[in-house]
């Protein structure tokens, strides 16, 4: 099956003929608590085991001191760097994964700015197959090594994930090994979904007023807009579904300035530049459902600098103890300016996104 439409060149999403029956979400307390508690939300077939390390079930963490210092009152963070390989990217990889391998499929090929890279190789591993990962030579090192440590056969490349992306489609058609880049395939979107579900039910089945989300491939920002809608039409939440905002760094904003410009498109940005390797995505494939998103959900889009996005993960470290990547820092930094401008309200009930481990970018 082709990655992307043959027609118009836009990603394929999954739909569901119908949804999960009432009785399921009763059923969730007895499950174990990794994203595959919801696999009648998931491309999962009846009896089928998926590939997986236990990733998911992220704590939903509050942060009252970082809160008070930049004066919310109802601030929380979910943290994805416990996630079995560091960060949010398990979620994606072990769906594509799941359902490529489940298919016959032997290898796989992923461009990244680094986390994917990670997530896919150990995945690989876990379901006996192979990852080729091209990654821009800039990575974090902490990150290469541990690419190569799960097996992953790294190819390091002079530019930026763009680059990195020509270059692992070129291997797909070579190899016939199957490109998980983002959005590419369906299916990494419905790992990423699970950062609602879980989110809901972490709540109580109920929704924030605000989701502030560091982003540079967007898959999970569609991913959990296109769960809020799953969940709503089933019944299991009620109210209104959560602003989504999207938070980029200064040095490379394409959705940031096409929100703002009123266009339905993103144009590739010259040059990008931040140490937030995650946010280093000049012309992301899933900008059209991203805006979409943002503009549904009546949110917005802000960026902040790399001064602002460092020091706010030093925050969340030391006054929470919370292992914030820059691109964590990314979305606290973009809530603390979003209050500012006055689309945030103090008093608000707010979730940032933590979406990978600090560890991981220090030497």
């Amino acid at each position: 099956m082709p990655g992307v439409c043959t027609t118009c060149g836009q990603p394929y999403l999954v739909r569901y003929r119908a949804a999960p029956a009432p009785e399921v979400k009763g059923r969730l307390r007895e499950r174990p608590w990794t994203m595959w508690r919801y696999r009648e939300w998931l491309p999962l077939a009846d009896g089928e085991a998926p590939v997986t390390l236990g990733e998911g079930g992220t704590p939903l963490l509050s942060v009252p001191r970082a809160g008070a210092k930049y004066g919310f009152q109802n601030l929380r963070v979910k943290d994805e760097a416990v996630n079995p390989t560091g960060s949010f990217k398990a979620r994606g990889l072990a769906a594509a994964v799941t359902r490529a391998a489940r298919a016959g499929a032997k290898a796989f090929v992923v461009p990244t700015a680094g986390n994917a890279g990670v997530a896919l190789s150990a995945y690989a591993a876990n379901a006996g197959v192979r990852a080729r990962v091209y990654a821009p030579a800039s990575t974090p090192a902490t990150i290469l090594t541990q690419i190569r440590g799960f097996g992953g056969d790294l190819v390091l490349v002079d530019g930026h994930i763009g680059d990195c992306g020509k270059a692992a489609r070129a291997y797909a058609a070579e190899s016939g090994a199957v490109d998980v880049s983002t959005l590419r395939e369906p299916y990494r979107i419905e790992g990423k979904k699970t950062l609602a579900l879980e989110l809901a039910e972490q709540l109580e089945w109920s929704l924030p007023d605000a989701i502030v989300y560091p982003t540079g491939g967007g898959t999970g920002l569609i991913g959990m807009w296109k769960a809020f809608a799953e969940l709503t039409a089933a019944g299991w939440v009620t109210g209104k579904p959560p602003r989504m905002y999207t938070v980029q760094a200064a040095g490379c904003a394409p959705v940031v300035r096409a929100f703002h410009a009123g266009a339905a498109a993103c144009t590739s940005w010259a040059d990008p530049a931040t140490i937030a390797a995650g946010l280093r995505v000049p012309s992301p494939f899933g900008d059209r459902l991203m805006l979409r998103a943002l503009r549904e959900s009546r949110g917005g889009a802000v960026t902040v600098t790399d001064a602002q996005l460092t020091a706010a993960a030093r925050d969340l470290q030391t006054l929470e103890g919370i292992d914030a990547s820059p691109e964590g820092g990314a979305a606290l930094a973009g809530a603390v300016e979003l209050k500012a401008q006055g689309v945030v309200g103090p008093d608000e009930h707010v979730v940032l996104f933590n979406t990978g481990a600090g560890w991981l970018y220090r030497a």
